[in-house]
């Protein structure tokens, strides 16, 4: 006996779960985008009398305290030929000479050109570039909880942040692999970044010749594009954190990694590193004022060595407990020196870079 056919329509599976995740993955790449295009008000901590008090101060700084450069005679030489007056290391500045030198050549914004070309970011004006985290020693795991970061972490984080559409850079360090030798370990970093991701990256600031090794790697990657035909310049394709070591010194390290960027035409984040109460005036306004004042002169010295090389200014400020001596992260003051900094960055016409978004668990949430 035949089975009559049923006149009962099929009924259709519900969407699942898996269904929804694997809608989610083919539609990543429509989804991107390279940067965002800030729509929204900046919000504003200062107005315009206190924002010029602190450039006023900054600028006191320099002139009358002065910066130190450290084991690096060519950096005295070139402040020595602009106009400064350098004593020993310690170089004093007229007063708004470092803001005159990086205005007059510092570009407003530029692009990052990335080995995806879809990926490439603008930096600078109304767009705001999210990248992953820097410079943890230490990650955490299910089956081992906290440790020291190894390369094979270093990797999955750069496949996370390529995966990530709400992350539009590769990042730098995003952690540090302690399982590799120091004098070798930044060539596996940048090739992790160049194997794994198509975004733009960071590069090595551990050592000038690191620096320089970065910008060979670079050159080997992106061929003949690396130069500009318009300009016969090299394009910018390495964006690069240098950090001042503060208070009032910049090193023969940091500024020797510094020189071999501007000189190849690669972004700096001139970055002061400060924890108040330590490495600063404990008040939001004296770490403000401190944090520019350093910030000046490493953008303004990489104007002398290439005029129009890319800066960023960037801040990291964080407070100190006075009681114990030991670094708090998640208060407020710190998020003030941010919004502070900003507003300076913009008034001084540079792109600006920051951390944020951390609170204070005992498991960090930024």
């Amino acid at each position: 006996m035949e089975q009559q056919p049923s006149s009962q329509p099929a009924r259709s599976r519900r969407p699942s779960g898996r269904d929804a995740k694997i809608a989610a993955r083919t539609a990543r790449s429509h989804a991107f985008v390279p940067y965002i295009t800030r729509q929204i008000p900046y919000y504003e901590v200062l107005g315009t009398e206190g924002l010029e008090l602190l450039e006023h101060n900054a600028d006191t700084i320099l002139e009358e305290i002065g910066i130190d450069f450290r084991d690096d005679a060519e950096s005295l030489q070139l402040w020595k030929a602009a106009g400064a007056d350098v004593r020993g290391e310690r170089v004093r500045f007229p007063r708004g000479m470092c803001r005159t030198i990086v205005q007059r050549s510092a570009p407003r914004e530029f692009t990052q050109y990335a080995r995806n070309p879809a990926h490439n970011v603008v930096i600078g004006g109304n767009r705001t570039v999210f990248a992953p985290a820097y410079g943890s020693p230490f990650v955490r795991s299910l089956d081992e909880g906290r440790r020291y970061a190894r390369i094979e972490d270093f990797r999955n984080f750069v496949k996370l942040t390529y995966m990530a559409t709400s992350l539009h850079h590769s990042g730098g360090t995003i952690c540090e692999p302690v399982d590799l030798p120091v004098n070798k370990r930044h060539f596996d970093m940048v090739y992790s970044h160049i194997k794994y991701s198509d975004k733009p990256y960071m590069g090595s600031v551990t050592h000038p010749e690191r620096a320089r090794d970065t910008i060979e790697m670079t050159r080997i990657l992106f061929g003949d594009a690396f130069t500009d035909p318009l300009t016969g310049k090299p394009r910018t394709c390495i964006i690069s954190l240098i950090n001042a070591n503060s208070p009032l010194t910049w090193d023969a390290t940091m500024l020797g990694a510094l020189k071999a960027y501007a000189r190849a035409n690669q972004a700096t984040i001139v970055t002061p590193f400060i924890l108040a109460g330590a490495m600063s005036p404990v008040t939001v306004a004296g770490t403000a004022a401190q944090t520019l004042a350093e910030s000046l002169a490493g953008m303004a010295l990489a104007q002398l060595v290439n005029p129009g090389a890319p800066v960023v200014l960037g801040s990291f400020a964080s407070s100190l407990s006075m009681q114990s001596g030991a670094p708090t992260f998640g208060t407020p003051e710190p998020a003030l020196v941010l919004y502070v900094m900003a507003a300076l960055a913009r008034r001084l016409g540079v792109p600006f870079r920051s951390g944020g978004s951390l609170c204070s668990p005992r498991v960090s949430a930024g």
